[in-house]
Order: C-alpha cells, then structure tokens, then sequence
C-alpha cells in the first residue's frame, strides 16, 4: 500500500528530482559537495516527505510533513537563483525549473487544503 504514488504533487516532485540530477551533473565538480549535494538532497527531500506523510496515521502528521516539503521547496527557490546568479545554469533553465517549484507548491497547497477541510 503506497497511497503517496496517487498524488500529483508526489508524481511532479519525483519527475523533479530526476531533472535536479541531469542539471546539477553539469555543475561544477568543485561543487559536489557543496551546491549540488546541497540542491540534491532539498529536492529529494519534497516527494519523501510526501511519501512518509501520507504513511502516517494521523491527518495533521500528514500535514506536517507537507508543509517540510513546502519548506524544502523554498529552500530549493534560493538555491536555484544562486545557481544562476553563479552562471551554473542559464535565466531560463533557472525561470523553467522555478515554474515548476510553483506548480508543485500549488499542489501541497491545495493537498494541504484538503486534509485541513477533512479536518473540520
């Protein structure tokens, strides 16, 4: 039973993380261990998240863990603009992928808003 693999803001953050991948394996290899491992585990971190909420019992344990993957989507947001302001990525590779953030974030939202909904 993996109930998380049904929900589109699950679906999009992993399709995310595989493009996290292919962009940062062109950054610079002096940047292994900082930027890129840095940008890596904040994307992995949005569809676990997902992941292990949606495991969870409780609906506001669901929540939680929902507003970590908003957390971890913001974070991503800066890392993303300094990557482009280091010219590790071009203006629009960095505005395509921030587009994407959006969308993903517009998906906890109205997950969120649902579970909150459920809740009253």
């Amino acid at each position: 039973m993996k109930p998380h693999k049904n929900l589109n803001s699950w679906i999009k953050s992993f399709e995310f993380v595989k493009e996290i991948y292919l962009v940062t394996n062109q950054f610079p290899s002096d940047e292994k261990f900082g930027l890129t491992s840095q940008i890596r585990r904040a994307s992995v971190s949005v569809p676990v998240n997902i992941a292990e909420g949606a495991a969870r019992k409780g609906t506001k344990e669901f929540i939680h863990f929902l507003h970590i993957s908003l957390g971890s989507l913001s974070e991503l947001d800066t890392l993303l603009l300094l990557s482009k302001e280091l010219n590790f990525i071009n203006k629009k590779e960095c505005e395509q992928l921030i587009g994407k953030l959006d969308i993903i974030g517009k998906l906890i939202y109205g997950l969120i808003k649902n579970l909150e909904d459920r809740l009253q």
